[in-house]
This record gives C-alpha cells, sequence and structure tokens, in this order.
C-alpha cells in the first residue's frame, strides 16, 4: 500500500551575536520519515539552547534524538497520533531529561547547563501533533488551503528574552497541540527568526514569507533536498536575514508528495 511521502529542506544559521563572541550554533534539527506499524509520519524536531547555557548545543542534540527516538519507538511499536497523549508526551520529556542528567552528572554540571527548547511535530495522513517547549513555532498549511496556521504559539517568559526550557524544575510548561485534518507543507523554526515570519500583535503566521519559501520547490525526489538546503543556509547567512536578527536560525521546510511508496528517510 502506497502512503503520502516527503520532500524537505532545512538548514542552521550562527548568529552574528555569536560569531562576534567565538560561539558556535546553539541550535538542533533533524527530519525523518517513519513508517509505523499502524500508521507512519513524518518526524520534524527542531531545539534552541538557551544563550545563558554552557553545554546548550549539547542539549539541544540531546533533545533532537531523544525526541526522534522516542517517536520512531511509539509508531513501531504501534502507536497512532490519535492516541499519542498528554501522559505519553511526558514520558517522553522525562526521558530527555533523564539522558541530560546523565550528560551534566558527566561533566559536573546540572541539568540546567544544557537548557534548551522543544518544537516537535508528528504529521500522519490526516492529522499532526505538536509537542512543544518554549519558543519557536510550527506552522502549517492543510490540503487545498491558502491559510497558513500557527500550531502552537512560542512561550515567552516573565521577563524580556526569556522563555522556558525542557530542563525547567521541577517539570517542564509544555503545550501538546492537536491538528485535524491532512497537512500539505509544513515548516518548523527556532526563535530566532521568529519575528520575521509572525505577526506578534495578532499572533499569526506572515503569509508572504512562508509563500515565497515553498514557491522556491521543485519536484526533486523524496526526503532531504540537499541542494535547496544549501541555498536556504546562504539565505539564512545572509544580509537580509542577518540585517533583523543577530540570534541563531533554524529553519526545516516540508512539503507533502502524494502517492509514492513509503520509506524511511534520514
Amino acid at each position: 500500500m502506497t502512503r503520502p511521502d516527503w520532500e524537505w529542506v532545512s538548514a542552521s544559521a550562527t548568529g552574528t551575536s555569536h560569531i562576534r563572541l567565538g560561539r558556535g550554533c546553539d541550535d538542533s534539527s533533524a527530519s525523518i520519515f517513519v513508517v509505523g506499524r499502524n500508521e507512519s509520519a513524518l518526524v520534524v524536531v527542531c531545539s534552541d539552547g538557551a544563550g545563558s547555557a554552557q553545554r546548550s548545543s549539547i542539549g539541544s542534540r540531546i533533545i533532537v534524538r531523544a525526541f526522534c527516538r522516542n517517536v520512531r519507538s511509539y509508531l513501531h511499536a504501534g502507536g497512532t497520533l490519535a492516541g499519542l497523549s498528554r501522559e505519553i508526551a511526558c514520558d517522553w520529556l522525562d526521558d530527555m531529561r533523564g539522558r541530560i542528567e546523565s550528560a551534566s552528572k558527566a561533566e559536573g554540571l546540572v541539568p540546567r547547563d544544557f537548557a534548551a527548547t522543544l518544537v516537535g511535530c508528528i504529521v500522519g495522513d490526516t492529522n499532526a501533533k505538536v509537542l512543544h517547549v518554549g519558543d519557536g513555532a510550527a506552522v502549517y498549511r492543510k490540503t487545498n488551503s491558502a491559510e497558513w496556521t500557527v500550531a502552537s504559539w512560542p512561550s515567552h517568559g516573565e521577563y524580556a528574552s526569556t522563555t522556558y526550557f525542557v530542563t525547567d524544575d521541577p517539570e517542564p510548561s509544555f503545550q501538546l497541540s492537536e491538528i485535524d485534518g491532512s497537512l500539505s507543507e509544513l515548516a518548523v523554526f527556532t526563535d530566532g527568526i521568529e519575528h520575521l515570519v509572525l505577526n506578534f500583535s495578532t499572533q499569526s503566521a506572515f503569509p508572504p514569507f512562508f509563500n515565497q519559501m515553498f514557491s522556491s520547490f521543485k519536484p526533486g525526489g523524496v526526503g532531504k533536498n540537499r541542494v535547496l538546503s544549501r541555498h536556504l543556509c546562504n539565505y539564512l547567512n545572509g544580509p537580509s536575514v542577518c540585517d533583523k536578527t543577530d540570534d541563531d536560525k533554524t529553519l526545516v521546510l516540508a512539503r507533502r508528495i502524494s502517492d509514492v511508496a513509503p520509506q524511511e528517510h534520514l
């Protein structure tokens, strides 16, 4: 039986403020297509390491890998998106926190030194779930629709330039959003480009940005489009973006391709 599949582009760029300080990029991301026992899904996840945390780049990598590992195990074991509850999401977050705690102990540090956010999307044939901790966001367009929708709004902390992290004590504040319907396009990003792609006064997506980004998609196959990913990286490193934000930037763009036999792609 054939199922819809996906093509995607992804890139991260080090913020100019990090470059001036001699720091690397604290963002991490991953995209995979998982063929499950009962349901298959596209998995896209981004994590932004806290700028004040000395091992945040490692924390973001741990979170991204753990999210993919948990989703893959869940779908391979027969789990479905409809059955993905807040309790299961809590178990996944506990797993991430446990892995970070082990890493922090190994270095004589504390989990807060690995603080990072999470925007994790799981997109099936007829619905999707988004697990969201902190800032960054996912924006999507449903099949046969022209409207761009924000899955869950970025969560900012009590003070300016603050947010929530997977490592927060005693437990992280998170959103688990359910999207009913088939998605045709998905964009997932960290907070470095929030103000370029979201309208904060109306808490909505900025359609011209996403229309322009997806207009560059050309039929190229299944899985990651490496040529377009390099172009996206150049764009994120270019003056049109860096003149507006000095933070790290990660963006993943995915478009559904119909009538392709399912395979698991990295």
